[in-house]
């Protein structure tokens, strides 16, 4: 089974057994999550979600992203170049069951 799921504000496409990383989730290793705001399975379509439809992930990891760099530039201006860091939070989670 196939289903669309959103998480944090973004849709995400998932199939059983399918790890995937969404944005930081308050909860511990370990532990089962359930997403009802389910926007598609298989070929049915929400109106925005399907009622009676969930999914099911079991927690496997919380951390950090990457370090990626962010650069402010202006051209002419040589007093404003400014390098800056950012990691992201986000949790890893796997899919378990869908229906």
């Amino acid at each position: 089974m196939n289903a669309v799921i959103k998480v944090g504000g973004k849709q995400h496409y998932v199939t059983e057994g399918q790890e995937i990383y969404v944005e930081k989730i308050n909860c511990n290793v370990g532990d089962v999550v359930t997403f009802d705001q389910v926007l598609m399975l298989d070929k049915k379509i929400g109106n925005p979600y399907l009622t009676g439809v969930t999914v099911q992930g079991e927690v496997l990891k919380n951390g950090k992203n990457k370090k990626i760099k962010v650069f402010k530039y202006k051209s002419k201006d040589r007093s404003n170049r400014v390098t800056q860091g950012h990691r992201q939070p986000y949790t890893k989670i796997k899919i378990t069951k869908i229906g």
